[in-house]
């Protein structure tokens, strides 16, 4: 039993512990409210020592929870209309076990590539300005097969590296159906923690979870998306949030060109 949890924690020190948590926390709140959280948790595994295929793996086990906890909060407070977020979700779980099955196929030095270009394109698209426009409630009849195709495409992208997941959201979500920003954030927790379940299953069938970092690095995800999920955020606020990780994130690039 000894050997197992000392095999289980192997490679986490005290330091690496409290990166996990408090790193962890910021995702989990930005996941919630807006999107990037995972750019800035990847990069952490990876400069913790996990190769790349790992880290990618072992962060789909903070984003479960992370989801978990954000969907739970949310029906508590009384989310609505969670019929028609079923009927988006099953064009991207089938996706997302197709993209984790594409991202078990994949090398170190071509995921590290596109990890590093798919940071900057969504660090861009997180700080053009969201438009206003006019919402309304989301009915199973504006569900069209277009929006199928895209919520398959989501699902491909998400099971295959999650970064930058909730940009793609809201194009198609507030841009395209033009669902209210605050049910946007339920929809997309919710479709995330659906995609996520099985994409983890197909990292855990082929050994590149590491549970220790995990479950730490899910501890601060779900303290943030606790938070995250019962904060209203003013958009001057999600300007701020924006900013700061889009600076984090340039720091992080910056570190993977030069290691």
């Amino acid at each position: 039993m000894t050997s197992g949890v000392a095999e289980l924690a192997a490679g986490l020190d005290v330091g690496s512990v409290l990166a996990l948590i408090a790193l962890g926390g910021v995702a989990g709140f930005i996941n919630v409210l807006s999107a990037g959280g995972s750019m800035l948790t990847l990069p952490l595994l990876m400069f913790l020592g996990l190769p790349p295929g790992q880290a990618n793996a072992t962060n789909r086990v903070a984003i479960v929870l992370q989801s978990a906890t954000a969907t739970s909060t949310f029906l508590r407070a009384g989310a609505h209309n969670m019929g028609v977020a079923w009927r988006l979700a099953l064009p991207a779980v089938v996706g997302a076990m197709l993209g984790a099955w594409m991202a078990t196929r994949i090398s170190a030095e071509a995921f590290e590539s596109v990890l590093i270009v798919v940071m900057v394109v969504c660090s861009v698209l997180m700080l053009l300005p969201t438009p206003t426009l006019d919402t309304r409630e989301l009915t199973k009849e504006r569900i069209t097969p277009t929006v199928l195709v895209a919520m398959f495409g989501i699902g491909i992208y998400g099971g295959f590296i999650q970064v930058g997941v909730g940009v793609l959201f809201i194009v198609v979500l507030y841009r395209l159906l033009r669902i209210d920003l605050t049910q946007v954030n339920v929809f997309k927790v919710f479709i995330v923690l659906m995609y996520t379940l099985p994409a983890l299953a197909v990292f855990v069938f082929d050994g590149q979870v590491r549970w220790a970092f995990g479950l730490v690095l899910a501890i601060g995800n779900m303290s943030g998306a606790f938070l995250g999920a019962r904060v209203n955020m003013s958009p001057a606020g999600a300007r701020w949030v924006k900013w700061l990780t889009v600076v984090v994130i340039f720091i992080i690039v910056l570190r993977l060109l030069l290691t």
